[in-house]
């Protein structure tokens, strides 16, 4: 009784105050995405979402859009151990302020480890969709399952690997590698027949990041996964600019204003729009009990400068850091203690040795990855080597293409491919979600042909696909890893099918994918 009395009064506070807010407008609020408002989701077009899970709390998020431009909105949250809400685990009430774009965040704490939770906010006298998620858990688990994605783009077709993710009930979070919003002007990296961006220029004012990250929250896919699973999310660099690094990035120009404002502004409009704790590094690891730890590195913010020129030249570039010192140690630090089963390492770029010269000749290794760093990627090499770090899992984004490599470095003089000698660790690769692959700008022989060079001349590659989009599912046992490729049959439309294309295992203690 008591319970229901607290919740009413909190009821009539939110909506009295609400009542308040909407007596003094001072105009009409300018969408420029209202286009594609649902309007039976008002005022939470944008829906819900939840993030950072912890054995005792997690994030929990939504947008509310009045009609108005007020200057904030009053905002009551509910979280429940059941879907009917039929009792309240907690409830209080929040704020959508101008001034954070109207988007909401809460980080609610008092959760039992490895439970799932369903909340709802309630705001302007309306009620959001129900949203889900689950804490991470400190007792042993049988097994884990992630979904893993990165590099979405509007342009390039609808999020539906987003959509079919949503539908499974056994995700334990989604880890989003980076890519989540693209900073082009409109046509010039997608298709436009498909869908176009807003706004039409290139991002780089802190309205416009925050119009572009309201358009994607629109996509019936990334609305729907986000509301089913919680997500665990680090940047890469499209959701500040291409090729970005501390100071200065491929896709910023001078004629397009001071660079570390327009790097202030995408962070602001990130942290505004995502998930995500703050007030703490945007690294960060995540504890799934005995069997897992999640470690979240940043790679393009923290501490990265320019890559290399070249790797031609004998001098080894040991000024060139793609984390930083702190960063590096921290990392290292979090390896050599955990004592999890398993050691997976969210990581934007790819880490391993990667030969491109046989298909594009200008370009022999990508020094946008690890390799633009190599006296750092051989600091960390020899770590792993000299603590016999076992059972480490790189997950990559960033190459919209799907990969499983044995590790290793200095392929061609210490690897041995029958029997895995020379490598150190696994890496697994996400395609991207809708962003170009080879198959958009190759016929797909010409693709396969493509892929079948690189894998001959990288025979620690054991799985390429240049081809498909769609998502990683990672599924972590005592005594294995397995890794599953799923993709789209199509992105031109919002609804589709999806299907199994590859699937890989390695077991504990090893380094040889099967």
């Amino acid at each position: 009784m008591k319970r229901t009395i607290i919740l009413s009064c909190l009821m009539a506070l939110v909506f009295t105050a609400c009542k308040n807010a909407e007596e003094k407008p001072t105009s009409k609020l300018t969408e420029p995405v209202a286009g594609l408002f649902e309007s039976s989701l008002a005022p939470f077009y944008h829906g819900v979402a939840s993030g950072d899970p912890l054995a005792d709390r997690v994030i929990l998020w939504t947008r509310v859009t009045p009609e108005d431009s007020v200057a904030y909105v009053p905002v009551l949250y509910q979280i429940s151990d059941s879907k009917e809400f039929l009792t309240i685990i907690k409830a209080d009430s929040a704020q959508a302020l101008a001034e954070k774009d109207y988007t909401v965040k809460v980080d609610v704490d008092g959760l039992q480890p490895g439970t799932t939770y369903y909340y709802r906010f309630m705001a302007l006298g309306k009620t959001s969709m129900i949203g889900r998620t689950k804490t991470t858990p400190t007792a042993s688990r049988d097994s884990l399952k992630f979904a893993v994605v990165s590099c979405s783009n509007w342009e390039w077709g609808f999020f539906n690997a987003y959509d079919k993710i949503a539908d499974r009930e056994d995700i334990d979070a989604v880890l989003h590698l980076g890519d989540y919003i693209y900073e082009y002007g409109r046509g010039k990296y997608g298709d436009t027949t498909i869908r176009k961006n807003l706004p039409p220029h290139e991002i780089i004012t802190l309205s416009d990041y925050r119009i572009r990250h309201s358009q994607y929250r629109l996509d019936k896919g990334l609305r729907s996964m986000s509301a089913q699973h919680p997500v665990i999310a680090i940047w890469d660099d499209h959701e500040v600019a291409n090729n970005v690094y501390t100071a200065g990035a491929q896709n910023h120009q001078p004629d397009e204003g001071d660079f570390e404002k327009r790097k202030a502004a995408a962070v602001k409009a990130y942290y505004e729009w995502l998930p995500i704790r703050e007030g703490t590094k945007h690294y960060r690891s995540f504890s799934y009990g005995a069997l897992a730890d999640v470690i979240m590195l940043d790679e393009r913010l923290e501490g990265r400068t320019r890559p290399v020129d070249s790797l031609t030249s004998t001098d080894y570039h040991a000024d060139r850091t793609m984390l930083g010192s702190e960063q590096l140690n921290w990392m290292e630090n979090t390896l050599k203690n955990s004592t999890a089963t398993w050691k997976v390492l969210g990581n934007q770029v790819m880490f391993a040795d990667i030969e491109l010269s046989v298909v594009y000749p200008n370009m022999p290794r990508n020094l946008d990855s690890w390799d633009g760093y190599p006296a750092e990627k051989k600091k960390l090499k020899e770590y792993i080597l000299e603590n016999k770090l076992k059972d480490l899992i790189f997950l990559t984004g960033d190459t919209h293409a799907s990969w499983a490599i044995e590790v290793a470095t200095e392929v061609k003089k210490t690897y041995n491919p029958k029997t895995s000698a020379g490598a150190f660790a696994i890496e697994l690769g996400t395609t991207s979600i809708s962003s170009a692959n080879d198959n958009e700008y190759h016929d797909t022989d010409t693709v396969k042909m493509m892929e079948g060079a690189l894998l001959s001349n990288n025979p620690h590659i054991k799985y390429l696909n240049a081809r498909d989009h769609g998502y990683l599912l990672l599924t972590l046992y005592p005594d294995k890893a397995k890794g599953e490729w799923y993709y789209m049959e199509t992105l031109r439309q919002p609804e589709t099918t999806e299907y199994l294309g590859k699937k890989v295992e390695v077991g504990k203690g090893s380094v040889k994918l099967k």
